[in-house]
């Protein structure tokens, strides 16, 4: 770990490695854009230090969190509070340190590692292998950095040169900390993302406080699926004026679904009293995509979909620990009839963006990338969540590239909570590209000349200018 191979993740043969090298040292120069992610904006709008290496790299990372729990290691040894506003216990962060350094042969292997060890080395300098004899060294030295004045979020964000980072906000958030960060001195914008899920989808458990919540904060009583639709519009409103470039919408699969208005009504006024069944639930979520494109069409936000995670599949965390602890399960996911209603209304439109994200793999040259290769306005999100790894960028991109090629997709997205993993996996996703690249160009089936101007638009300008950035 100590010494971590300069060409390491280029992944290429032997004879592409002198230009991957270039590549990668090209792509390692430009700033990071990061329009998916899940940092909490009060992070940096508080500018507090960060309490200790645990709370900094274990217990936001549901990946190491959710590895660990596969093999024996339950939720509370590592102090994860049994609900979203319950307290810790206080068990000793340093045991579990250890805790993880002793169990860290199981992650061997996984992406999980590959960026941890990274943020040892090159955000901590850290000298020493991470294992159980060295865990408590490794703590010391981490807690010291971490009371300096150049650890701070904001100092680091400067030093990450994030340059646009765009958090993910619930349909009602104040929004508050974005209004904050206004006034810092940060070189690099950081924007809201409006996630509607809380209120298109009824079979969810907080959907009726979330409608209530709608009223409240946009000042409109909700008495109609027309309510609905208007309050919805001045919420995106509220987010466009703080700066918002896109949705993100987390469904459970990607339908959708063109209905008149008069059946839009009854659906929502018998979902509204109560009478909730699955088919109908699956019904309104459909519908809500096609009014939330239709949204998209009117107001330029970019439309995010990533169907197909089966979430909080473990009842029994859910019941303690509650939601988006680490159990989202990939599920079977169909795109080309689901989607037709969507793109034969807004497949052309000029003014709407659509981004496509899956956690099933088979849907990638099936469906995906001749989706992508043939409408105007829709583009392939990169690998996503468990296939955000070499392994995976590399299935990823051998099956969409012939069909939708390079300017069909969006550039990378890290999809995280944990602050310090953002440039490590930027890094990591441009040495790979940078190896891919200079494959192509070695075995023949792109120039050297094509290969770095690729680079330069997948490390940088296909997420910059489709975002709006």
């Amino acid at each position: 770990m100590p010494s971590l191979h300069p060409d390491r993740y280029l992944g290429c043969q032997e004879a592409a490695l002198p230009l991957a090298r270039q590549l990668y040292q090209r792509m390692s120069t430009f700033p990071i854009i990061s329009p998916h992610g899940h940092i909490n904006p009060e992070l940096l709008a508080n500018n507090h230090h960060f309490p200790d290496p645990v709370a900094l790299l274990i217990t936001p990372d549901h990946y190491i969190t959710r590895m660990l729990s596969s093999v024996g290691i339950s939720y509370e040894q590592i102090d994860i509070p049994e609900s979203p506003t319950g307290a810790q216990k206080g068990i000793s962060r340093e045991l579990i340190w250890q805790l993880l350094a002793e169990n860290w042969i199981t992650f061997t292997g996984t992406p999980s590692r590959m960026w941890f060890e990274e943020i040892l080395v090159d955000i901590f300098s850290i000298e020493l292998p991470f294992n159980g004899e060295t865990a408590s060294r490794i703590y010391e030295e981490i807690s010291s950095k971490l009371t300096e004045s150049n650890f701070l979020p904001q100092q680091l964000f400067e030093k990450f040169r994030i340059e646009a980072l765009a958090t993910t906000d619930g349909t009602s958030d104040s929004l508050e900390h974005h209004k904050a960060l206004e006034s810092t001195p940060l070189n690099g914008k950081v924007i809201p993302t409006f996630r509607p899920d809380d209120v298109s989808d009824p079979e969810r458990s907080d959907w009726a406080s979330a409608l209530a919540k709608l009223e409240k904060t946009v000042d409109i009583s909700i008495n109609s699926f027309a309510d609905l639709r208007n309050a919805i519009r001045i919420a995106r409103d509220r987010f466009i004026a703080q700066g918002a470039k896109a949705t993100d919408h987390g469904m459970p699969s990607a339908l959708t679904v063109e209905l008149d208005e008069s059946a839009k009504e009854v659906l929502f006024a018998k979902l509204r009293a109560g009478d909730v069944s699955e088919r109908d639930a699956e019904l309104f979520r459909g519908i809500m995509l096609m009014e939330h494109a239709q949204m998209s069409a009117d107001d330029g936000l970019v439309m995010q979909l990533h169907p197909g995670a089966s979430r909080n599949h473990a009842r029994a965390i859910l019941d303690r620990y509650g939601p988006d602890r680490g159990f989202d399960i990939p599920v079977r996911t169909e795109f080309t009839n689901a989607l037709k209603p969507l793109l034969n209304k807004f497949g052309f439109a000029e003014n709407f963006k659509l981004a496509i994200f899956t956690l099933d793999e088979s849907t990638y040259a099936r469906e995906l990338a001749p989706i992508a290769g043939a409408y105007p306005s829709v583009r392939l999100g990169p690998p996503w969540w468990f296939h955000d790894s070499l392994n995976g960028m590399r299935r990823w991109r051998d099956a969409t590239v012939e069909t939708a090629g390079f300017f069909n997709t969006i550039g990378f997205i890290d999809d995280t909570r944990a602050f310090l993993s953002i440039p490590v996996r930027h890094d990591v996703a441009r040495r790979f590209d940078a190896g891919y690249l200079a494959d192509l160009a070695c075995s023949h089936r792109i120039s050297e000349e094509d290969a770095f101007v690729l680079a330069d638009h997948v490390a940088y300008h296909l997420s910059k200018s489709f975002f709006n950035l």
